[in-house]
C-alpha cells in the first residue's frame, strides 16, 4: 500500500465547532423538507478503483436502486491512499442525501494503520445499510505439500518464519484476514504487500507465495485454470458458489470467522428521512432473487441492514481491529 502524508486537521475551539454543526444540521434539513427526495441525480462515492468488488456490487444495486428512487445513482471511484481522501470527501460534503458512500472494511481499519485521519469513522459518518458481507479464500499454489488449513498450519509450526502470504497492501482486507488467521493459529510467517490483486495471484500461481486469502472473484479463473488450490474459506458457513470447500473452522480452528464487508455511509447530519428513504430501497434491491444471485457469483452474500445494525457492526469492526493490533506489529503511517 502506497503510503500517504495525511495533514493534519485544523483545530477549532469546541464550542465553535457545535455550533457551525448545528448551522449545517438545520440548514439541510431546512433544504430537504422544501422538495421531495430524491429531486435530482445521487453521488454514491467508491473509495476505491474501478473493477474491484466495491465497485462491481455498487454497480449491480445501482439499476434497482435507481428505478425505484426515480432518480438516476450516479458511481464516483475515488480510489488511492486507502480510501483516506474519499473518507475525508464524505465526511465534508453537504449532509443533504446527495452525496454518500459505499465502503469497505478498511473504514473500520484504518485507525490501526494511520496515526492521524482527517475524520472519524463513528463520529463524521451516518450509517444508512450493510449492504454484503464478502468472505475470502484461503488459497495455496497446486503445489504446495499442505491439502488442509490443519496441514498448512502444521507445516508453518514445523517451519517458523519460512511460509509467506501476499496481499493487496498494507492494512488491506485479505493482509488483515491472513494476519488474524496467523495469530489465533499461532503461527511465525511473512507478509508480502503487492499493489493489485492480479499481481498477488500471478506470484501464487508462479509458487512465490506459500498463501493468501483472496476475494471470490480475484480467484475464481486461477481455480478453474488449476493454477491455484482452494483450502477453506473464511467465513462460517461454505459459499455457494465453492460448495465443496470447507471453511477454515470446520477445517481446524472452530469459530473463525473474518470476512470482508460493504456498508453506505452518508455524511453525519443527513437528515433521518433520507436515511431512510435510501435505507429502504437499497434493502429492497438486496432482497431481489435476480440482484442476489449476481452478488453471489461475485462472492458477495448480500444483507440489508438497518442504520443502527450497520452502527454496531462498525463499532464492533473498530473494537475487532484495534484488539488484533495490540498483539500485532503492524506498520503505521504518520
Amino acid at each position: 500500500m502506497t503510503r500517504r502524508r495525511i495533514a493534519r486537521p485544523s483545530m477549532t475551539p469546541p464550542c465553535l465547532s457545535l455550533a457551525i454543526a448545528a448551522v449545517v444540521a438545520s440548514s439541510a434539513t431546512a433544504t430537504f423538507a422544501q422538495a421531495p427526495y430524491p429531486a435530482r441525480p445521487i453521488r454514491l462515492v467508491i473509495p476505491y478503483g474501478v473493477g474491484g468488488n466495491t465497485d462491481i456490487v455498487a454497480r449491480l444495486l445501482q439499476p434497482r436502486a435507481s428505478q425505484q428512487l426515480g432518480q438516476q445513482i450516479v458511481v464516483d471511484n475515488r480510489g488511492g491512499g486507502a480510501g483516506i481522501p474519499a473518507f475525508d470527501l464524505i465526511a465534508r460534503a453537504a449532509p443533504d442525501g446527495y452525496t454518500v458512500m459505499m465502503t469497505a472494511s478498511n473504514l473500520a481499519s484504518n485507525p490501526i494503520l494511520f496515526r492521524k485521519l482527517p475524520y472519524d469513522a463513528q463520529r463524521d459518518f451516518a450509517p444508512v445499510t450493510l449492504v454484503a458481507i464478502v468472505p475470502t479464500v484461503l488459497v495455496v499454489h497446486p503445489g504446495f505439500p499442505a491439502h488442509s488449513v490443519h496441514d498448512l498450519i502444521a507445516l508453518a509450526k514445523a517451519k517458523p518464519g519460512t511460509l509467506n502470504f501476499g496481499s493487496v497492501g498494507n492494512g488491506s482486507g485479505n493482509h488483515l484476514t491472513a494476519e488474524m488467521f496467523t495469530h489465533v493459529a499461532g503461527l511465525r510467517t511473512e507478509h508480502v504487500p503487492y499493489k493489485s490483486a492480479a499481481m498477488v495471484m500471478t506470484d501464487l500461481a508462479s509458487g512465490r507465495l506459500s498463501f493468501v486469502f483472496a476475494t471470490v472473484p480475484a480467484a475464481r479463473s486461477f481455480i478453474a485454470g488449476g493454477r491455484i488450490r482452494p483450502l477453506a474459506v473464511s467465513s462460517l458457513n461454505r459459499l455457494a458458489t465453492l460448495p465443496d470447500v470447507p471453511t477454515v473452522s470446520e477445517s481446524a480452528l472452530p469459530g473463525f470467522e473474518v470476512n470482508s464487508w460493504l456498508g453506505i455511509f452518508a455524511p453525519r447530519h443527513t437528515p433521518r428521512p433520507a436515511i431512510d428513504r435510501l435505507n429502504a430501497v437499497i434493502v429492497d434491491a438486496l432482497r431481489q432473487p435476480e440482484l442476489r444471485e449476481r452478488l453471489a457469483a461475485v462472492g458477495a452474500e448480500p444483507v440489508g441492514s438497518t442504520p443502527e445494525a450497520l452502527g454496531t457492526h462498525l463499532k464492533g469492526e473498530l473494537e475487532r481491529w484495534a484488539n488484533l493490533a495490540k498483539t500485532v506489529k503492524f506498520e503505521v503511517s504518520h
